[in-house]
C-alpha cells in the first residue's frame, strides 16, 4: 500500500493509517473545546472483556457532568413509561474512552454500566445517597447515608484475555458449556424476547425471563453451536442443580460494582454486608 507522510515527524503512514489518525485528532480536539468539565472511571473489566481493537479495551470511560439537558431527561415522563430513562441519560453522559475515541454505549457489559451509573449519580447530585436499610434477622428499618464513592469494584479471581469467552463444566449432567457475558445490547434482546414469549403464553404469569437470559449467554453445550440445539437444552435438559451451579459460577467471574455495605442493626445486633437498594432517590433525590 502506498506511504503517505503526515504531519508527524519521523513518521510514515499507510493511507488508512492516516485516515485513522486524523479521525482520532478530530475527536480528541472536540473534546478538548468541550464546555463542560468531564472525569475518567475505571470500568470494573479493566477493559478485559472486550476484543483489543475496541475502544472499550482502554478499561476507562470520560464522563461529563450533568446538567440541565440531563435533568430533561431525567424528567421525560416518556422514557420513564418505557423504561429507558436510565439508558438515555448514560448515552448523554458518556463523552468517550479516555483515549479520544467514541463507545458504543449497548456494547458496555452489565457490570461496567453499573459502574457508569453509578459515576453519573456522582457527578449529577453527588455522593451521599440516602436510604433505608432492612435487617436480614428481624427485619427491623434504619435509615443510612451512603457514600457512593466509597464502593469498590468487585474481587474477581479470573484472568481475562480480551475475549468474551468462557467455559464451565456442568457437576451433574457433566456437559460442557461455552458462554459470555451479557451486554446492554444483549440484555435489552433478552427482555423483548421474554415479553414476547410471555404474550404468546396461556398463562400470563408465567416468567420466561430466566431461560431467555441463558439462551442468550450459552453459545455452545459441547461445542454444539446450533441454536436449536441450545433452546433444547435450556428448555429441557439444564438441570436446577447445574443451573444454579452454573449461575454462581457466572456471578463469580463477572466484574461489577459491589454495591454491598456493612450493616449493623441497633434493634438486634445482627452484622452483616447487606447490598444497597436502589430507589427513586438514586437519580430523583428530594430537594
Amino acid at each position: 500500500m502506498t506511504k503517505v507522510t503526515d504531519s508527524y515527524p519521523g513518521k510514515e503512514l499507510t493511507t488508512d493509517e492516516l485516515k485513522q489518525q486524523l479521525v482520532k485528532d478530530t475527536q480528541v480536539k472536540e473534546l478538548k473545546e468541550s464546555k463542560f468539565p468531564t472525569e475518567i472511571i475505571d470500568l470494573p473489566s479493566k477493559g478485559l472483556l472486550y476484543p483489543k481493537e475496541h475502544p472499550l479495551s482502554s478499561g476507562k470511560i470520560e464522563m461529563k457532568y450533568m446538567t440541565a439537558k440531563e435533568e430533561d431527561i431525567l424528567t421525560s415522563q416518556n422514557l420513564i413509561q418505557k423504561g429507558v430513562v436510565i439508558d438515555m441519560l448514560l448515552r448523554s453522559l458518556i463523552v468517550g474512552n479516555g483515549e479520544g475515541k467514541r463507545v458504543n454505549y449497548d456494547d458496555l457489559i452489565l457490570g461496567d454500566k453499573n459502574a457508569v451509573m453509578v459515576a453519573a449519580r456522582i457527578l449529577g447530585y453527588g455522593a451521599e445517597y440516602p436510604v433505608e436499610l432492612t435487617c436480614p434477622a428481624c427485619g427491623a428499618k434504619a435509615k443510612e447515608t451512603v457514600n457512593l464513592a466509597e464502593l469498590e469494584n468487585k474481587v474477581v479471581d479470573h484472568e481475562f484475555k480480551n475475549e468474551n469467552r468462557f467455559e464451565f463444566a456442568l457437576p451433574l449432567s457433566k456437559k460442557t458449556l461455552t458462554f459470555k457475558i451479557l451486554s446492554h445490547s444483549d440484555e435489552a434482546k433478552v427482555a423483548e424476547t421474554a415479553k414476547r414469549m410471555k404474550k404468546r403464553s396461556m398463562s400470563n404469569q408465567q416468567s420466561y425471563e430466566l431461560t431467555s437470559r441463558l439462551k442468550a449467554m450459552i453459545i455452545a453445550v459441547d461445542g454444539e453451536e446450533d441454536r436449536r440445539t441450545i433452546d433444547n437444552f435450556v428448555d429441557n435438559e439444564f438441570i436446577s442443580r447445574d443451573s444454579l451451579a452454573f449461575r454462581k459460577e457466572l456471578d463469580r467471574i463477572t466484574p461489577d460494582v459491589d454495591m454491598k455495605v456493612w450493616f449493623e442493626c441497633l434493634e438486634c445486633g445482627h452484622e452483616e454486608a447487606i447490598t444497597i437498594p436502589l430507589t427513586v432517590e438514586f437519580f430523583w433525590p428530594r430537594v
